[in-house]
């Protein structure tokens, strides 16, 4: 069956560019979602004006991957004890966030952020919130599959690339074949 999700964890560049490569992953789109303004745009957000975090809306085949799968990865692609923030960008548009979709999801995500504070997988406390999703706007299109499509852009170099590679070694069994 064909679910979404919906997270937040730092700039949607890198959510994207890790995710868009995992099996049962049919599309990973940039957005913006959780604020209070209608049809915010990148330089609105960007501002810190609308509310909205940047996130990447999965959507995924949960009969080749769970949300739980899901889950797992997302935890590992940010640092989910940083407060509206990922490294050098900050803001509440960096927030880390899991948008859920129903019951089910919440549930999940509530499950495994208490198993890592449980376990002090970090030395900080994690800050991520769960929340149900309350709106959601697709980013303007050159966002989308940015990282492939501007290799040599300074941010892609230093910050999305580091994060892909690291992902790509440790989930490469969880990646789709080429």
């Amino acid at each position: 069956m064909v679910k979404k999700a919906t997270l937040g964890a730092g700039c949607f560049w890198c959510i994207e560019a890790c995710f868009k490569d995992i099996e049962g992953i049919i599309t990973v789109t940039p957005g913006y979602a959780g604020g209070f303004t209608e049809g915010p745009t990148y330089e609105s957000v960007c501002e810190g004006i609308t509310g909205h975090a940047e996130v990447a809306r999965i959507v995924y085949d949960d009969e080749l991957i769970s949300f739980e799968e899901i889950m797992e990865v997302f935890w590992f692609v940010h640092d989910p004890t940083q407060l509206n923030r990922q490294g050098d960008d900050i803001g509440t548009q960096y927030r880390s966030v899991v948008f859920f979709h129903d019951e089910i999801q919440q549930g999940i995500a509530e499950k495994l952020k208490n198993k890592l504070e449980q376990e002090k997988v970090w030395d900080n406390p994690i800050v991520t919130e769960i929340c149900a999703l309350t709106n959601y706007f697709e980013a303007e299109e050159y966002h989308k599959d940015y990282f492939n499509k501007n290799p040599e852009n300074q941010y892609c170099n230093f910050v999305v690339r580091p994060k892909v590679e690291k992902f790509k070694k440790i989930f490469t069994k969880k990646l789709k074949e080429n």
